[in-house]
């Protein structure tokens, strides 16, 4: 017997139906060991050796192992193709070696892209032994987290209260945010304003232009700074006789992106589909370890983390042959495309991200997919098949107006498709601030020379903004950019900062919690070389050197611990009063507002004799006066210099068009809105939803709470209303009776009937499927209900076995349970009619012995009374 070792239990069902008798396939769940968190752990004086610990939950999988491993005669390890995926193997060798259980056992490693029968067939065909150098490169990655993470954290924790951890890769990540929302609150808004004219060519047309020279004086963005300036331009615009300058039309082509990488799905997903990193990842996962698409269970998707662009010369000739034959010829270019990555310290072993058969188009896969599902392999099958498609084609012309002294000039603007191309499947998103194309505006005919009539000459009123909050998408992508740690570990990276409370997210921006702020502050101050860009990124190059199998990690590990160890012993003897001096005077313009004259006064309001500052306390930070503890005054620290505390509490927002007061509150069970005066005995309340900050509550967002719940509209299908509003489990969706909750992203306030509908129909189809046509009439129906999911016909309900996923259920495996439990009820039930009629004997034993009891007490008691 061979047995066969994956990850995932998922994976494990879906490569068992591939395998033969002679195979048995098992999971590890992961991980089976990792570093314990506590000192020595790594032992830089020992050669940077490391001491493994069994992972909490492994042990009942580690002995399954071990038993499955006496009984086979080849070990077969299937883990993921990358660096974990041979971390994974390597210590299933380890833990099993120690214990001499592979004496005399074939050991094997085998590799695949995509979860599919020919794919692991091929593989199985092909085995190779364990890549050392890629093991090494997870050694040294993760002694470096450990070194980082439990050299750095343990001082954060005795030094600033409330700071959580620190992390190689996540503490820049954090540093990248922090700088965002500094550059955001130092942005000064400039006013500015744009003068366009609306013209009539000599053939009647309309042509709308923006004016670009002013009295011979190019214009930049800020020249026209205010009203008066705008207006003096028109009026000379007004003035002038205008004619056709000059009219240049070029052919450009627009090219396809080439296929997702973990980085640029995680980036297009979370502009196209508002998925966070993490919820990409995971429903990546199960595209590709495998769902039931009617005839089979096969995996959807190739590998989801990779850094490679390339596709297989299989796939690329696969996809160009659906190109032919489902677009036509027009839109197959003469060449495959071949692309190459961009990104800094990219690895290109794997393919990109693809679909593994290009005919499972995403109409045809709709069937068997959730929505979210559904929405993300679309996005994967367009992307792939648009990297081969033919480029686009455009006109781009651009036509320069001129008064007739030339003193003044405008210019009008306009693209047309001549051939749409890759366009007619796919276009790349931006994110915002990036520069895009011109509209695709289509302008009137005219020649060099021409005169031309100005109808108006209008002004419009702008205001430079300040840099975007990153999301998830743009985040990532600057990660990418500047090198700075792997895309496989994004997700979870991001994910980790909003769990320790450094950062928070609203409508799919970060923003940065105080906590956050100090902790970066902290370590820019005091470990500043181990968060700075440059470092990071070329930290990484010399990781790849060692799965490049150029360095040993022991050499990269030591090279890092001499002056990080320094550093730590630098900063192990500064009091919690040198952090608080350092962190009070580095974030002063955070913690302390200016007044008219720019200048920031720290006399306390209460004593007007005290000097705030930052202090730490047991929860954290707060603003607190030096005369303490004469003086008691204290303040959060996101409350503005002339607030105090009874502020966090309530604050009026203003009022209604009733006249009715509307306040912001704080209840033991946190923030709400109330209409009506604080002392009204049945005020109109609703809680704020999980998430949103009480300091971006406006009157208006308060007026739309108290509205709830709203109509959202009418269900296409059904014409039943649905209604959105917040309960006491937060935002949901109501709909023919029944309660839906939102996803956490979505806003109760702005959610539109498409997407209310495509969120009651995920929530349908989590809560059960028909399967198929029972062979005796009627549907076969999977179902969840409260103690599981179960099989339905007829009324007849067989349990799920424990630990079946539930994509990989198939009529067949609905058949198989219905049957055994039909089988089973006739003698359930002569058992509980047996089982109820010995009750029933043995209770009515008990009551005439309780009887004869009873009635030879009283017979007791009755010759005792006539005795005396």
């Amino acid at each position: 017997m061979k047995l066969v070792v994956v990850e995932s239990p998922a994976k494990a069902k879906t490569i068992n139906k591939y395998l033969g008798s002679d195979y048995q396939v098992l999971a590890s769940y992961g991980h089976i060991r990792d570093l314990p968190s506590k000192d020595g752990s790594v032992k830089p004086d020992d050669n940077f050796a490391m001491a493994w610990q069994v992972s909490d939950g492994a042990s009942p999988r580690i002995t399954e192992l071990k038993k499955a491993v006496k009984k086979a005669d080849k070990l077969i390890l299937a883990t993921d193709p990358d660096r974990e995926g041979e971390a994974i193997s390597w210590h299933l060798v380890e833990v099993l070696s120690e214990q001499n259980l592979l004496k005399g056992i074939e050991t094997e490693r085998v590799v695949f892209n995509e979860v599919t029968k020919s794919a692991i067939l091929k593989a199985m065909d092909q085995p190779r032994q364990l890549d050392t150098d890629l093991v090494d490169a997870y050694l040294a990655r993760r002694g470096l987290d450990y070194l980082v993470g439990f050299g750095i954290s343990p001082i954060l924790w005795r030094k600033l209260p409330g700071a959580k951890s620190a992390g190689r890769v996540q503490s820049v990540a954090l540093r990248l945010i922090v700088e965002r929302e500094a550059e955001i609150e130092r942005f000064i808004s400039d006013e500015f304003w744009d003068v366009d004219g609306a013209f009539t060519t000599k053939d009647g047309k309309s042509l709308s232009a923006r004016l670009t020279h002013l009295n011979h004086t190019k214009l930049t963005k800020l020249s026209l700074g205010n009203e008066a300036a705008a207006h003096e331009a028109v009026a000379q615009v007004k003035q002038a006789d205008w004619r056709v300058k000059d009219v240049k039309t070029k052919r450009v082509q627009r090219h396809p992106a080439p296929p997702f990488t973990t980085s640029t799905l995680q980036q297009e997903a979370s502009r196209k589909l508002g998925f966070s990193a993490t919820r990409t990842m995971q429903i990546a996962q199960k595209l590709y370890e495998g769902l039931n698409v009617g005839a089979e269970v096969t995996g959807l998707i190739t590998y989801m983390r990779t850094d490679g662009v390339q596709m297989s010369m299989e796939a690329v000739h696969a996809l160009r042959g659906q190109i032919q034959d489902q677009y036509g010829a027009d839109y197959l270019p003469e060449k495959p495309r071949f692309y190459k990555s961009k990104a800094a310290n990219s690895q290109e072993a794997h393919e990109a991200i693809r679909p593994t058969n290009f005919k499972r188009t995403p109409a045809q896969m709709r069937a068997y997919l959730d929505n979210d599902q559904f929405r993300l392999y679309d996005l994967i099958w367009k992307r792939a098949m648009a990297s081969q498609f033919a480029s686009a084609q455009l006109d781009q012309t651009a036509i320069e107006l001129a008064s007739q002294d030339d003193a003044h000039a405008m210019r009008a603007t306009g693209s047309v498709i001549v051939f749409d191309g890759f366009l007619n499947l796919y276009f790349e998103s931006r994110d915002d601030g990036a520069d895009g194309d011109d509209k695709d505006v289509i302008l009137p005919k005219v020649t060099s020379g021409d005169a031309i009539t100005l109808n108006e000459a209008t002004t419009e009123q702008h205001f430079t903004q300040p840099p975007p909050r990153y999301t998830d998408a743009s985040l990532v992508k600057e990660l990418e950019a500047k090198g700075i740690g792997r895309p496989s570990t994004y997700a979870s990276i991001l994910q980790l900062l909003e769990k320790r409370g450094y950062v928070s997210k609203d409508r799919n921006r970060f923003f940065t919690e105080h906590r956050g702020r100090l902790t970066s502050s902290f370590l820019e101050r005091f470990f500043d070389r181990y968060v700075e860009y440059d470092f990071t990124a070329e930290l990484e190059n010399k990781l790849d050197q060692v799965s490049d199998g150029k360095m040993p990690y022991q050499s990269l590990l030591a090279e890092f611990w001499k002056d990080f160890k320094a550093a730590l012993d630098q900063t192990s003897e500064l009091t919690i009063t040198d952090v608080i001096d350092h962190l009070d005077q580095d974030l002063e313009q955070v913690f302390f507002t200016p007044n008219e004259n720019g200048e920031i006064v720290r006399v306390c309001q209460k004593c007007s004799t005290g000097r705030l500052g930052l202090k730490l306390g047991k929860f954290g930070a707060f603003i607190g006066c030096s005369n303490y503890p004469e003086c008691s005054y204290t303040r959060q620290i996101n409350q503005n210099d002339n607030e105090d505390g009874a502020d966090l509490d309530e604050k009026l927002l203003g009022k209604n068009n009733a006249d009715t007061e509307i306040y912001l509150r704080k209840g033991p069970y946190g923030f709400y809105v109330q209409a009506g005066a604080l002392d009204e005995k049945k005020p109109k309340r609703t809680s704020l939803p999980k998430g949103k900050a009480p300091a971006e509550v406006d009157l208006d967002y308060a007026l739309g709470l108290l509205a709830l719940p709203r109509e959202v509209g009418a269900h296409p299908e059904t014409s039943d209303i649905i209604e959105a509003s917040i309960g006491r489990f937060g935002p949901y969706l109501k709909y023919q009776g029944k309660f839906t909750s939102l996803p956490k992203d979505e806003d109760v306030l702005m959610i539109g009937i498409n997407r209310s509908v495509s969120i009651l129909a995920e929530a349908a189809k989590k809560a059960g499927r028909p399967l198929g046509d029972h062979p005796e009439g009627g549907v076969v129906e999977l179902k969840k209900g409260r103690f599981g999911p179960y099989i339905e016909h007829n009324k007849l309900r067989a349990p799920v076995p424990r630990g079946t996923e539930m994509e990989t259920i198939t009529l067949e495996m609905g058949l198989e349970w219905l049957a055994k439990k039909a089988a089973a009820p006739v003698k359930k039930k002569a058992a509980k009619k047996k089982a109820a009629t010995k009750k029933k004997a043995t209770k009515k034993k008990a009551a005439a012995k309780k009887a004869t009891a009873k009635k030879a007490t009283a017979k007791k008691a009755a010759k005792k009374a006539s005795a005396s």
